[in-house]
């Protein structure tokens, strides 16, 4: 079949033609910033000013996936230790998620000490990170709506148990913008040893209806991180600026026409920030170009956790360029595969610890080291956490959504205190209780927003990431 003259060209024909898929062409097409600006175009990810005295300017967050168990990492329960093969009075089979398994009372197989000024108790799952115990606030009385791992994790991430709303990365950007012109605001990483992506996929970090230009960039974990990067050979530097100025001019005319067109202003930011990020991105992601001495810390000479190393590593880089929000998911689909530990609480945890354990103590330390930990916050915490009875059958811990433990570092936090308190076998969080939105609300705040008057009207009705509730936990914050 001829070749169609490129007045005929379809949309796929100028993707093609221009090398090779939206992520690069459109991109570069708009390599005309300043046309568009100056045409009108809004830049829906221009920097804006927080509303409020922000203590942060980036968030990490380091999202233990699968639910790890508060009562064998950062909550210590001695009275478990003592009570150990009891029945737990008036247990609900139904809290869990296998109903079937419920066992007696299982004291941590772990050992426990106190660590820091702080005396903070920890489990020696985490060597490395004991020593940063004094920068940390532990939140122990967290909980959530749901026992189950897909409902959970959209709760944690978006606020709500149901897919299709926007996720905490995109209403910070949405709020705040970008402060990097060359690379994305909102950065994803998913588990490194292909265990696969979290229940739910992307819903976990989409943009749902807010513009998809603030949604998370995924970067793969294996082979190129993002699709598109590299222009192909075929089409050299000035035959792609050629083409791409020439849809650049398109679409500026038809946005003059149509001002009011905000997805289609979203989309033209997406295609600029694309070509920007192939100059970039290779750069902000070349942990290779650090000192040996940075990489040992993080452990990247390590092969047990080597992996988790290069992200957290990757993490600060992309901080110390601008990006507003990263997430990183320790931990695959599978029960086994993330911290889920049902069948052996040991194996499961012990792996899993070892893995993260350096990378997240040498970031901490990195970040503090380098001037950058009082203004990015620090995020640990998974989706739910861990019954304190054994599961039946196994020597593992079924899904507990009553309590669980978040610690937060870095970027306005009050170090070295403990906030709330789960009962006396750590069950269910009973003094000072601390919702999802009172986590949501507490990230926003120490970005500079009001969790409040964060909305965005859809459908008629005025949203937002905390819904009608939350409350800052104003008792962590410095």
């Amino acid at each position: 079949m001829p070749t169609p003259p490129p007045h005929l060209w379809s949309r796929r024909d100028w993707l093609h033609r221009c090398g090779g898929g939206a992520g690069l062409i459109g991109l570069a097409g708009l390599l005309q910033d300043e046309r568009l600006l100056a045409a009108g175009a809004p830049d829906p990810l221009a920097p804006r000013p927080p509303r409020d005295r922000a203590r942060a300017k980036s968030v990490i967050w380091l999202f233990m996936n699968g639910g790890p168990s508060q009562v064998d990492t950062w909550d210590h329960k001695p009275e478990l230790t003592r009570r150990d093969g009891q029945e737990l009075p008036g247990f609900d089979k139904n809290t869990g998620f296998f109903t079937g398994n419920v066992g007696p009372l299982m004291k941590s197989p772990f050992d426990w000490a106190r660590h820091g000024q702080s005396g903070s108790w920890v489990s020696d799952l985490f060597p490395n990170l004991a020593r940063h115990v004094d920068k940390m606030a532990f939140v122990h009385s967290c909980h959530t709506e749901s026992n189950n791992h897909s409902p959970a994790l959209f709760m944690m991430n978006t606020g709500m148990t149901r897919m299709g709303f926007p996720c905490v990365g995109s209403w910070a950007t949405y709020g705040l913008g970008s402060s990097s012109r060359d690379l994305p605001a909102f950065v994803v990483m998913s588990d490194p040893l292909e265990r696969g992506l979290p229940k739910g996929h992307a819903l976990n970090w989409g943009a749902g209806f807010l513009p998809g230009v603030f949604q998370g960039t995924h970067l793969r974990p294996k082979g190129e991180p993002i699709d598109n990067l590299r222009r192909p050979g075929e089409v050299d530097a000035a035959d792609q600026r050629g083409q791409l100025d020439l849809l650049g001019r398109l679409n500026a005319h038809h946005l003059s026409k149509n001002p009011d067109d905000t997805a289609l202003a979203a989309r033209i930011e997406s295609f600029e920030l694309a070509y920007r990020m192939q100059s970039a991105a290779p750069e902000a992601l070349a942990v290779e170009a650090e000192p040996e001495s940075v990489r040992r810390l993080y452990g990247l000479d390590q092969t047990h956790c080597g992996p988790v190393a290069r992200q957290c590593l990757t993490a600060r880089r992309l901080v110390e360029r601008g990006v507003r929000f990263v997430q990183i998911y320790s931990g695959g689909m599978d029960n086994e595969r993330s911290w889920d530990g049902h069948e052996n609480i040991v194996k499961n945890h012990r792996g899993f610890a070892a893995e993260t354990d350096q990378p997240i103590a040498g970031l901490l330390a990195d970040l503090e080291q380098r001037g950058l930990l009082d203004s990015t916050l620090v995020v640990w915490g998974g989706e739910f956490g861990r019954l304190p009875i054994v599961q039946k059958g196994g020597t593992g811990r079924d899904h507990n959504p009553h309590a669980f433990t978040f610690w937060f570092a870095g970027g306005g936090i009050k170090p070295g205190v403990h906030h709330g308190a789960t009962d006396e076998v750590g069950f269910k969080a009973v003094t000072d209780r601390v919702s999802v939105h009172d986590l949501h609300a507490t990230i926003l705040h120490l970005l500079g927003m009001d969790h409040e008057r964060l909305t965005f009207r859809y459908s008629g009705r005025d949203f937002r990431l905390t819904d009608v509730s939350g409350e800052v936990i104003r008792p962590i914050l410095a």
